[in-house]
């Protein structure tokens, strides 16, 4: 097939999946090294940057379904909230909590949403859940807003990233090393401001030195400041908003041509800090009609900080000619208090919403001591490993093959110590009555520790090409809940183990120069909590489709279909329900299928435009995902299933169209994504208005205007028609979606 020039769809050929992570490492692939070794005749810089993997230029010549969105892509609209750019990938799914994107939840092909526990997370390659075996519920997030690239990969290259295939991987680039030339410090800073006090700062300076030796050396410094006073009003006044600061650096090595043995060495430092007016308490459906900005006056106290450390090391050397090493350690530590209304008279949120009297305290009537509990979510996680991948290229017969080895150790860990205080409403203004002993609340330490196993062969046979794949999962986990503060006493200790086979296969058959057709399938897995009584989830998926390619029009269609025999649901305060934070829930049988669509077309050559580009693509999603048994859950996103009940969060329909227009020194872009209805209990027939999510359009627009070679000035309309929306009912109560915002700035470069 031709070299495809996708990056309108911002789209990723599965190539990506070979020259990309094995199994969640650093880059290590026959690609790449093939292009080093080209690069190496007219430049003495051998050894790439390690964090980029792949690029929307490559061709597809392997199964499998990716989305990869570049950084031209990702500048556009100067997002900062992943649910917008993510709208770019056919087979995901968002359900919006915060209107900022602070709390994603994202599922792939109709797995569970809830905190994007059912995907697999990464940056860098790397695990980025604050403990992805032990909870990973995703509280902790990597900031959109300071990626260079997303690579978004479902189907057969799902098990290659793990520990959860059950709906795909998405996989974060950070700032690369700028590699502008020998002994070159280069550079590029953003300012962004607009409504509800919008601030925001992003710079980054680096570049690649030569030593006077066979090692040249890369720097890179970058930071992210973003601010906002938030959209939604306060009962009697305040913040809604939040600060997050972000701090990346990297140190690197690498041998150039005067080395016998070609190698890098790369240290990376990240640090955040996210303080949020956020709360998990929404509006009754007449308020949110009538008022749907209002945030009521028992959220008044509601905060959550974050801190985030990672510190990663990767080290590549090539082996041979077709042959590298790339190995990788890391170490992350998150904490977060979320200091949050937990209950009214008793009441749990959503009840208390329904209820008259805890609602008149909610929207700030008096109230007796300790009436509204404020509990203090403080947690602290760990992870810490070690993976390697080797690849290596050889011929047999009249097949080449790139065959994939890698292993990854893993431990994680999440720590809860909480407690509630009470207060008092007294005139709409919380008073505190009575403190909380540390630890009265949650008490308990889960830890998991992780051995994980990959192969892969890559097997081209003229126009044929099968990839056959196994991963391997052997996990031990413990949960252990303490009944004291000094935690001398174990209440409970339990104890889980879980071994995993993960088999996977893909092909693809390139037709003739225009056309390829795929098809694959592989086992889905989502790991159990620690200390869990339920069985892991699993599931066999499939998919098959075809590719089009003649130059200007690109065009893919993939169907799939995921036959889970044993889905599960995680109890967590954000799913509401009267079911124990941690405990899970089977779901039996259910079957998730669907479309997903993609095609791209340059209409300038159709208007015989010279010197204009105008870039036009659709993005669309079709997906009917229902339970096959019927059973009775106090998970609150099930309820009481009948077979045939369709799963909450899940649209029938989505589609995103873009439309550009760029010349040479300006660029205008319109996006628009369209969600069907869907409802946010399992359920089948008309949705009831108080658990139906409405249908919902909305319009983003950018424009762009280069004053000069490095100086650019842009504004940006987010919700151009301030489409009022409510994006969920849980945590609890309709939330409303951004108003229309505009935001300006400008861009330099050096």
């Amino acid at each position: 097939m031709k070299v495809k020039k996708t990056h309108l769809l911002g789209r990723c050929s599965p190539l990506a999946l070979a020259a990309g992570l094995a199994f969640g490492t650093a880059p290590a692939q026959a690609e790449e090294t093939q292009s080093q070794a080209d690069a190496a005749a007219q430049t003495p810089y051998i050894m790439a940057p390690l964090t980029v993997t792949a690029s929307p230029d490559q061709a597809a010549t392997v199964g499998g379904s990716a989305t990869f969105i570049d950084e031209e892509e990702l500048e556009k609209f100067s997002y900062t909230d992943v649910n917008r750019v993510l709208r770019q990938a056919p087979g995901v799914y968002i359900q919006e909590e915060d209107g900022y994107g602070l709390r994603p939840n994202i599922g792939i092909r109709g797995a569970g949403s809830e905190r994007s526990s059912k995907i697999t997370i990464m940056e860098d390659g790397v695990l980025a859940a604050p403990a992805p075996y032990a909870a990973p519920a995703a509280y902790y997030f990597p900031y959109i807003g300071r990626m260079e690239s997303v690579e978004i990969v479902k189907g057969p290259a799902a098990i290659k990233y793990g520990p959860t295939t059950v709906g795909g991987a998405i996989n974060l680039f950070s700032t690369s090393i700028p590699d502008t030339g020998p002994d070159k410090l280069s550079g590029k800073a953003t300012l962004t401001g607009g409504e509800d006090g919008t601030l925001r700062a992003h710079a980054s300076t680096g570049g690649w030195f030569t030593s006077g030796g066979a090692v040249d050396v890369g720097i890179l410094l970058e930071t992210l400041q973003d601010q906002t006073d938030g959209f939604k009003e306060l009962d009697g006044g305040g913040d809604t908003g939040y600060q997050i600061e972000e701090y990346l650096g990297k140190l690197a090595f690498r041998t150039n041509s005067l080395a016998k043995v070609q190698q890098s060495l790369e240290f990376k430092l990240h640090y955040s800090n996210e303080e949020s007016d956020e709360t998990y308490l929404g509006l009754t459906l007449d308020d949110f009609n009538a008022t749907p900005y209002r945030r009521y006056a028992a959220s008044q106290k509601d905060n959550m900080q974050v801190w985030h450390r990672t510190y990663q090391a990767t080290h590549t050397i090539e082996l041979g000619e077709e042959t590298d090493l790339t190995t990788t350690a890391y170490y992350t530590d998150t904490k977060r208090t979320w200091y949050k209304l937990q209950s009214v008279n008793g009441l749990g949120l959503s009840a208390a919403l329904e209820d008259p009297a805890a609602y008149n305290v909610i929207t700030g009537g008096n109230s007796a001591a300790d009436a509204l509990a404020v509990r203090n979510n403080n947690r602290e996680y760990y992870t810490a490993g070690i993976q390697t991948v080797l690849g290596t290229g050889f011929d047999f017969g009249a097949t080449s093959h790139y065959l994939e080895l890698s292993a990854r150790y893993h431990q994680d860990e999440e720590d809860r110590f909480q407690q509630e205080d009470g207060y008092t409403m007294t005139n709409g203004v919380m008073t505190l009555t009575d403190p909380g002993a540390p630890g009265s609340q949650a008490n308990r330490v889960a830890e998991a520790e992780a051995w994980a196993f990959f192969v892969r062969d890559t097997i081209e046979w003229g126009a044929l090409t099968v990839v056959p794949g196994l991963r391997y999962e052997t996990i031990e986990m413990d949960r252990t809940d303490y009944a004291d503060a000094n935690r001398t006493v174990a209440a409970s200790v339990r104890s889980n183990d879980v071994d995993a086979w993960l088999p996977g296969i893909s092909a693809t058959y390139d037709l003739t120069d225009e056309w390829q057709v795929l098809a694959g399938v592989h086992r889905g897995f989502a790991p159990p909590s620690p200390g869990s009584t339920q069985e892991a989830e699993k599931s066999w998926n499939y998919e098959a489709g075809a590719r089009f390619d003649s130059g200007n029009f690109y065009s893919e269609a993939i169907g799939f279909y995921s036959d889970f025999s044993n889905i599960v649901g995680t109890c967590t305060a954000a799913t509401g329900g009267g079911c124990t934070i941690g405990d899970q829930f089977s779901g039996g049988e259910a079957e998730i299928m669907g479309l997903e669509f993609t095609a791209g077309y340059d209409f300038a050559a159709l208007f015989g435009m010279n010197g204009i580009a105008v870039p036009a693509s659709a993005i669309y999603t079709y997906t009917d995902a229902e339970f096959k048994n019927s059973f009775n859950s106090s998970f609150g996103l099930w309820g009481d299933v009948v077979a045939g009940d369709k799963l909450p969060y899940v649209p029938e329909h989505q589609l995103t169209l873009n439309l550009g227009l760029e010349a040479d020194v300006w660029r205008t872009n319109v996006t628009m994504n369209y969600v069907d209805e869907t409802r946010s209990q399992a359920g089948q027939g008309a949705i009831p208005a108080d658990q139906k999510v409405d249908a919902r359009t909305i319009f983003d627009a950018g424009i762009e205007y280069d004053v000069m070679e490095n100086l650019t000035v842009f504004g940006i309309a987010e919700n151009v028609t301030d489409e009022v929306y409510n994006v969920a009912f849980t945590p609890a109560g309709a939330r409303p979606g951004l108003p229309r915002t505009f935001l300006g700035g400008v861009k330099i470069s050096f």
